[in-house]
């Protein structure tokens, strides 16, 4: 598993740990039951502090995404796909809202934020 980590980036490093776990885990790249690297292990390939991969994994662990087994590691665990999908639902909306506040600050009418929409979904369309 291939994780990328920035220091321009705007998010914190464990965070950015944890969201690339999450994206493996929810798209399948990476399998229930894999074994994780260990959290030194990770630390030392991503050239980071352990006490940072410490907190990815626990946040990830308490997020429901792996298990902790003591003296044997991280393990990913099974995820219920109705979960997945509320979730993927829960960071949509998210997201919506957030241009929904820009638009209003922008004072872009609620017309042409449909057309926007309506233009990246088709856009998106043609990609596939």
């Amino acid at each position: 598993m291939d994780i990328t980590i920035s220091n321009q980036a705007g998010s914190p490093i464990y965070e950015q740990i944890e969201d690339q776990i999450k994206a493996a885990i929810l798209t399948g790249a990476v399998a229930a039951g894999t074994q994780l690297p260990s959290i030194r292990a990770l630390a030392r390939d991503l050239h980071i502090s352990v006490i940072t991969t410490t907190r990815a994994y626990r946040e990830l662990e308490a997020a429901g995404f792996i298990d902790t087994v003591p003296g044997k590691g991280a393990f990913v665990r099974a995820q219920d796909p109705a979960l997945i999908h509320e979730q993927g639902l829960a960071r949509v909306e998210a997201h919506l809202q957030a241009a929904i506040d820009d638009a209003a600050l922008a004072r872009v009418p609620a017309a042409t934020l449909h057309e926007m929409l309506d233009d990246l979904l088709k856009a998106g369309d043609d990609h596939d």
